[in-house]
């Protein structure tokens, strides 16, 4: 047998090896159990692949992005073979590897119950068990046809094989390669077919490698995610290298639970979505408009500090409006229909941005108005599919804080690292402090309007500002918005989940749709560069963010009630009430607790509803001219005289901290 030359890559580290010919990607990493499959020249292939002279060969773990997704696959096909085991009949959809786990579609004659997952997971254990090995095999369309004859959704997919992308989310898993493969499930002793799928793999050597799996849920999805096409059962999943991960994401799923902001909202009767609104539109009730005014007047004076100009707009125009933004060609989808009224359409308002386009233009502007912000918190409705609506954080109607910042090519980079630093200061006033910033630019796809000049000059003034803040810059090409590239800041919670809050835009485009123009030094007309800027993104959202992100325990100066005084008996009601009263005309929020329900439910409510100062009063503290403080968690501060009192609870709220 002939000698094989191939380079093994560990990241910095290159080592040359000589190998016989037929030599496994699985045998030169023999005894690395976390190694699952390699990466060969840019491509990921199964560790079973036989290596070819002069390839440089680089090992995938399974604690890897790959590793997890071929985990994650891998276990997809094992739920698969279980569902088929256990329900003949089903018909096999698409079933990729998704962020933490996967999911598998079905088409069968019933919905999947809660019953069902635990027999289908049963089963998949029993699988896990046998070894199955997994085997790669190339296959022509014509013989894959014949083979899957059963499988009418697989033999959609080979008809579009080439524009996977395009036929289905996930479809690019089975068929995106530029061959067509199944893959069988073999008996790990008798060699014998078990099951098989069409898919592009790789995949594990064996089931037996699936370390931690656990079914979540099942729900309803249409096929190639079209409403028109038939609507099949999914089945979500997890898999994770080690049981110890698994129950890590199991427990991290649970304190997510609790945070959820829809229960929490409903909890402490902060909003509501009433059915008779419909999907994604909600109310705010009076606690929760306390917080929602609290957060927009203290936005309000931080922009007025800023140098911004306050404007409104209102929530419909005519639509040749977004014709000439642009966005009717580039947005549609995302736009409610026309309402046709006096001969003509008119539209919801999506955006902002034309009408604040419409102010710049409404008279002439010279230079030296220059930059001039915009600022206004304009309620925007856009339609999201009923299966997207998610509480506040995916709504059809909301309130963006909304600037627009018109300013010279020279002004432009100054105005990027100013606009930037006020962002991230405001977010940290609310109490976020983990930051990641992703660039968004644009791809060759025909979504993107204007010359490859001018995004090159705005994608680089928005990489600049960028780095100035010394925060991790990470890639999104492709994710810009149709008229320019843009700047997203992406906000860590308190356990650790990752949310897109701010974004800034800058747009070459819109001003040149517009016809904007200024009167520069020399007396020329020139064309402004616009920035868009959102800095919570969505009054609504935002909301949401901070309200999983502190468990619905606001800090003071955010609570819808920041302190509730607790009568020990009927005699102390009055003094706490003065007490509430001294207390509200330095502006903060105090209530007084005076119903017939015994002290310990009063403090027992009072920490189902999150207040941060419970104000306890007695005899004693009567004689004292004092009260006593007890916190959330349980501790108590007794013997405060009033007026100090009353400067604690105000200096918390003043300096925004938590207690």
């Amino acid at each position: 047998m002939s000698d094989v030359r191939v380079i093994i890559q560990r990241d910095s580290e290159r080592e040359e090896r000589v190998v016989t010919t037929g030599t496994t990607a699985a045998e030169l990493f023999t005894g690395e159990r976390s190694v699952v499959a390699a990466r060969i020249g840019g491509e990921l292939k199964d560790l079973a692949y036989a290596v070819q002279d002069g390839e440089e060969v680089e090992p995938v773990e399974i604690s890897s992005e790959d590793g997890l997704n071929i985990l994650r696959h891998s276990t997809a096909h094992v739920m698969a073979q279980a569902v088929q085991e256990l329900f003949p009949d089903a018909k096999l959809g698409i079933g990729p590897p998704i962020k933490d786990g996967f999911y598998y579609d079905f088409d069968v004659k019933e919905p999947f119950t809660p019953e069902d997952l635990k027999r289908v997971e049963k089963k998949m254990q029993e699988i896990q068990k046998r070894g199955q090995k997994f085997s790669r095999r190339v296959t022509t369309d014509d013989a894959a046809r014949v083979e899957l004859a059963d499988e009418p959704y697989k033999l959609e997919l080979i008809g579009l094989k080439g524009n996977a992308a395009q036929a289905a989310d996930g479809a690019d898993a089975e068929v995106g390669g530029g061959e067509l493969t199944i893959y069988d499930n073999l008996d790990a002793k008798t060699g014998d077919l078990c099951w098989k799928d069409l898919c592009r793999g790789p995949h594990l050597p064996s089931t037996r490698v699936i370390p931690a799996f656990k079914l979540m849920r099942s729900a309803a999805a249409y096929w190639r995610g079209s409403e028109k096409n038939p609507q099949l059962q999914r089945i979500y999943g997890t898999a994770w290298p080690t049981k110890d991960e698994l129950k890590g994401y199991l427990d991290f799923l649970a304190e997510a639970e609790k945070r959820d902001h829809r229960k929490l909202g409903a909890e402490l009767d902060l909003f509501s979505f009433p059915e008779e609104l419909g999907p994604g539109l909600a109310v705010f009730h009076p606690k929760g408009g306390v917080i929602r005014k609290v957060m927009e007047d203290y936005s309000r004076r931080r922009h007025e500090v800023s140098g911004y100009e306050f404007v409104n707009t209102p929530h419909i125009s005519k639509e040749g409006l977004f014709h000439t933004s642009g966005h009717l060609p580039h947005y549609a989808e995302g736009m409610f229909p026309a309402i046709e009224f006096d001969e003509q359409n008119y539209r919801l308002k999506a955006m902002n941005c034309p009408m604040h386009n419409l102010i710049f233009k409404s008279r002439g502007r010279s230079y030296r108005e220059l930059p001039l912000r915009l600022f206004e918190f304009g309620t925007v409705y856009r339609y999201e599919k009923s299966g997207v609506v998610h509480g506040l954080t995916r709504s059809r109607g909301f309130t963006q804080d909304d600037s627009h910042i018109y300013c010279t090519k020279e002004q432009m980079g100054e105005e990027l690292d100013k606009l930037l630093t006020f962002v991230l200061d405001l977010l940290r006033d609310y109490g976020l402090t983990e930051f990641e910033l992703e660039l968004s630019t644009r791809d060759d796809s025909d979504k993107f309007i204007g010359s490859d000049e001018d995004w090159a000059e705005a994608t680089e003034a928005l990489r600049v500002a960028a780095e100035k803040q010394g925060l991790p810059l990470v890639a999104d090409p492709g994710g810009a918005a149709y008229y320019g590239p843009k700047i997203s800041v992406q906000v860590k919670d308190a356990i650790g989940r990752s949310w897109q809050m701010s974004t800034l835009q800058v747009d070459f485009n819109q001003p040149k749709r517009f016809g904007l123009e200024y009167t520069a030094a020399d007396g020329s007309r020139q064309q402004p560069v616009m920035l868009h800027r959102a800095l919570f993104g969505s009054i609504e959202r935002f909301f949401g963010v901070l309200l999983e992100h502190y468990a619905g325990a606001f800090p003071a100066w955010l609570a819808p009630v920041q302190a509730v005084g607790i009568p020990i008996g009927d005699g102390h009601v009055e003094y706490l009430q003065q007490f509430a009263e001294k207390a509200r005309a330095q502006g903060l929020r105090v209530e007084v607790d005076a119903s017939s329900d015994r002290m310990q439910k009063k403090i027992r409510n009072q920490q189902k509803a999150k207040v941060p100062f419970m104000v306890i009063a007695g005899d004693e503290d009567m004689s004292a001219g004092s009260v006593s403080f007890r916190y959330r968690d349980g501790s108590q501060e007794n013997g405060i005289p009033v007026d100090e009192a009353i400067a604690k609870i105000a200096k918390v709220v003043e300096e925004r901290a938590q207690v």
